[in-house]
């Protein structure tokens, strides 16, 4: 067998335990997203609108946290969507008197 031959395979049997690594791991990669999207997302809701904050200041809280989260305001609804690509997608929309609450799935 040529040395181009051994890197074909070695390249594909690689390429093999990387497809099922993720389909093993992808629902656990979910889990955790959309429970880090719904974190990202009530933390900085409750920070914009029941402390008054500002995005940037918000944006802070989570820097550390939940790093992989994308945050997006729909700031006529006062709703916080967080959301990790391909992965989850979570929302909390504030309700005058009962603060920042999850939207349901």
């Amino acid at each position: 067998m040529t040395k181009a031959q051994m890197l074909k395979i070695s390249a594909l049997v690689l390429l093999a335990l990387l497809v099922l690594v993720t389909i093993w791991q992808w629902g656990r990669w979910r889990e955790d997203a959309q429970a880090g999207s719904a974190y990202a997302a009530r933390l900085t809701c409750s920070c914009r609108y029941v402390e008054g904050r500002s995005a940037e200041s918000c944006a802070q809280d989570i820097a550390g946290d939940a790093g992989a989260v994308t945050i997006a305001e729909d700031a006529a609804a006062k709703r916080i969507t967080g959301s990790v690509l391909l992965l989850g997608r979570r929302s909390a929309l504030f309700r005058p008197g009962f603060g920042c609450l999850m939207e349901a799935e």
